[in-house]
């Protein structure tokens, strides 16, 4: 079996530790007997394996090693934001201070060095947490770049902007197997697209938040990328996925209570009324082809806009008309309600199962 990226060398050696613990309980309960030259058959092939795994991709193969690395993205990720945020404001500090060809050489150079030393530290570490805490550097001087040449040389704000910075964080991102990068990039891309959308549709594209509905586009486009094979790169396709149902539940739920800001023309109760029917639909069949389709990020963004839809209606009906308590009571056995159906989906999904197995 040919391991290529880390997430699959990573699932392989869970795959072995689980291997490995379930034999010794098969042979602590006489299940299995192997002979001692099978023992140590299959144990010199997982250490082969596993130092190679961990030599090559830096793998987890234990607990420890798990919360180690966790601990490691926290720090990564406070070191990444707290060094970004101090150029930002260094930036700004001693700005007025220099003259304006020395404000442009430092706007190209800072950039172009930190690319530089991302670069040099990916050849050098293989996508360390140093490398992808230089990218983010890069690319927040890089986007302080392209805001503060717009300053100095007086250039109308534009919304293509947007689309340079999304293109570099994507572009980064792909190549350092970041997520972070991955969901900035996300996120300036969507303001670009769905202010084209708002430009096309009449409006000036500041007020891209204006009509919700243009966010529709990108969360199509973001929902068909994630089924891109992302074989080498980590979670890439659950990232697409969180975004794009977020970029669609969003404006749903923004529209099924306030249906003038929708384009169409028509009563904003019938608007509020159709987005409520979408709201409530989309999300109970994001829960069904998510537990279907052992799309868990699926499943949970559907429950949680399932039950967000559930209580503004609550709220819209009731909050007014009922005492405190009741309206509180009728929460908690709507919840209890959805724990009964959700428990009862569960019972299902493992009969299913029991009777493939047997």
């Amino acid at each position: 079996m040919e391991i290529r990226s880390v997430i699959t060398a990573q699932q392989r050696t869970d795959q072995i530790k689980s291997f490995q613990a379930e034999l010794q309980i098969l042979k602590d309960e006489n299940i299995i007997s192997l002979s001692p030259e099978q023992n140590k058959t299959i144990a010199k092939y997982h250490q082969e394996l596993l130092a190679n795994y961990s030599l090559k991709f830096d793998v987890d193969t234990s607990k420890n090693e798990k919360q180690l690395s966790l601990g490691m993205k926290i720090a990564s990720f406070l070191a990444a934001l707290g060094l970004a945020f101090s150029i930002f404001f260094l930036f700004f500090q001693f700005w007025g201070d220099y003259t304006q060809n020395t404000q442009v050489v430092i706007l190209i150079l800072t950039p172009s060095l930190l690319l530089g030393v991302t670069i040099y530290l990916r050849k050098q570490q293989k996508g360390d947490y140093y490398t992808k805490i230089s990218a983010l550097l890069a690319f927040v001087a890089f986007v302080l770049n392209l805001f503060m040449l717009g300053q100095i040389f007086n250039i109308s704000p534009s919304l293509n902007v947007f689309f340079v910075w999304s293109i570099f964080a994507f572009l980064l991102a792909y190549a350092l197997n970041t997520r972070l990068l991955l969901g900035v990039g996300i996120i300036f891309f969507s303001f670009f697209l769905s202010a084209k959308v708002g430009v096309w549709g009449g409006g000036y594209w500041i007020n891209l938040s204006e009509h919700p509905e243009n966010f529709f586009p990108v969360a199509a486009i973001l929902f068909l990328l994630s089924f891109i094979k992302h074989s080498k790169l980590t979670s890439f396709d659950i990232v697409y996925r969180y975004f794009s149902m977020l970029l669609f539940f969003l404006p749903v739920l923004i529209l099924s209570n306030n249906g003038l800001s929708s384009y169409a023309e028509m009563d904003r109760h019938f608007i509020q009324g159709f987005y409520q029917i979408v709201g409530f639909s989309v999300s109970a069949f994001a829960i069904y082809i998510g537990i279907n389709k052992g799309l868990s990020e699926v499943t949970n963004m559907g429950n949680i806009f399932f039950v967000i839809f559930l209580y503004t209606k609550f709220f819209n009906w009731w909050w007014d008309l009922m005492p405190k308590y009741i309206f509180f009571l009728i929460i908690g056995l709507s919840a209890v309600f959805i724990l009964m159906i959700l428990k009862r989906f569960k019972s299902k999904l493992l009969k299913n199962t029991l009777w493939r197995l047997s």
